[in-house]
């Protein structure tokens, strides 16, 4: 019996792909400029939840305002008050795409890619294609947040009030601010030419949009082309800093790790109490701290962070393995190194 039934399976998955095959030229065509959430919604999924409430003219701009200065405009009126006084979310978010292939996302990966796009390194997610993932703060930032995270996991404006109020350590957004955000990030979804999708593939998808029989199927290969969620390992320091993470350094790879990561905030102090360049007593100070457990030990600072103060609510956000994994953090004291010594 079992063999007639795995016959009768096999023999409609290649009924289900040559109707494919022969349904490739419809009327329906998808281009690169596509939305994947609305070819999405077209398949049926449903994604009205993350759409904004308002369609007030010009929303998204303001919530661009919001995202890049921190403020914006409203009706005409005064500008907002500033959201954080330390952070915008270009702080520790980039808005473009940083990752070559987005089925296969490596931290070494996305390093080269941001250097060749002219972009930093940074801690957090891009929040391109922010509307694309189902689920946020995930893997450990529980060990961060704690119960916060729970209404954050899969609720996009939860997750957008979090980073708001927790990292970036400012007050809690209001309905509009939160509205015109959610509308900007709209702006800046996935397209269908991010996808590593084939012309077939394509048409496969664009058939499945007027058949219900292969929708499933199509909404399934569509998902695999992107993260569905941005994955958070918490690592610890080495336990003996001196040898390291036991990774041999390559100095090159870490210069672009020091100067789009590191750089990025510490530079003429940005985001930062510390000021960073490209002169000798930079690199001289952090080799001297980075076998210790001082808060200026790339070691420290890169598993641990920096927590606020008080009076200095500003911190720094920890490295998750999967923004820079151990073999990054030897590149970056190997290049430390070569620096405080050359």
């Amino acid at each position: 019996m079992w063999k007639y039934i795995v016959i009768s399976v096999i023999a409609i998955t290649c009924l289900s792909f040559a109707f494919i095959e022969e349904r490739a030229p419809t009327e329906i065509s998808i281009s690169g400029d596509d939305s994947v959430a609305m070819i999405l919604e077209q398949l049926g999924e449903d994604i009205g939840d993350k759409k904004p409430r308002s369609t007030q003219e010009g929303l998204a701009q303001i919530g661009e305002d919001i995202v890049k200065n921190g403020f914006s405009k409203r009706d005409g009126l005064n500008k907002s008050r500033r959201q954080s006084k330390h952070f915008v979310c270009t702080s520790c978010h980039n808005l473009e795409r940083e990752d070559p292939d987005l089925s296969n996302v490596t931290p070494q990966a996305r390093l080269e890619y941001v250097v060749q796009q002219g972009l930093p390194y940074l801690q957090g997610t891009t929040l391109y294609g922010a509307v694309n993932r189902e689920t946020y703060y995930n893997g450990d930032y529980d060990k961060k947040y704690g119960d916060l995270v729970e209404p954050a996991r899969n609720d996009i404006r939860e997750a957008i009030q979090l980073c708001a109020q927790e990292c970036a350590q400012g007050r809690k957004l209001k309905d509009w601010e939160l509205e015109a955000i959610l509308a900007y990030l709209w702006t800046i979804d996935l397209k269908i030419s991010d996808l590593t999708l084939s012309e077939l593939e394509i048409s496969s998808i664009a058939a499945a949009v007027e058949n219900d029989v292969i929708r499933d199927e199509a909404v399934r290969l569509l998902k695999r082309k992107y993260p569905q969620a941005a994955e958070a390992t918490f690592l610890e320091p080495p336990a003996d800093r001196k040898i390291g993470t036991g990774y041999t350094g390559d100095k090159d790879n870490g210069k672009l790790i020091y100067d789009n990561s590191c750089l990025h905030c510490h530079y003429q102090k940005r985001y930062s109490f510390l000021h960073l360049d490209d002169n000798k007593m930079s690199f001289s100070h952090l080799d001297a701290k980075a076998d210790t457990w001082s808060n200026h030990s790339i070691y420290q600072v890169v598993r641990y962070g920096t927590y606020s103060k008080y009076g200095k609510k500003s911190y720094m956000p920890n490295y998750t393995k999967e923004k820079m994994s151990e073999q990054q953090l030897a590149d970056l004291r190997a290049y430390i190194a070569y620096r405080a010594k050359s």
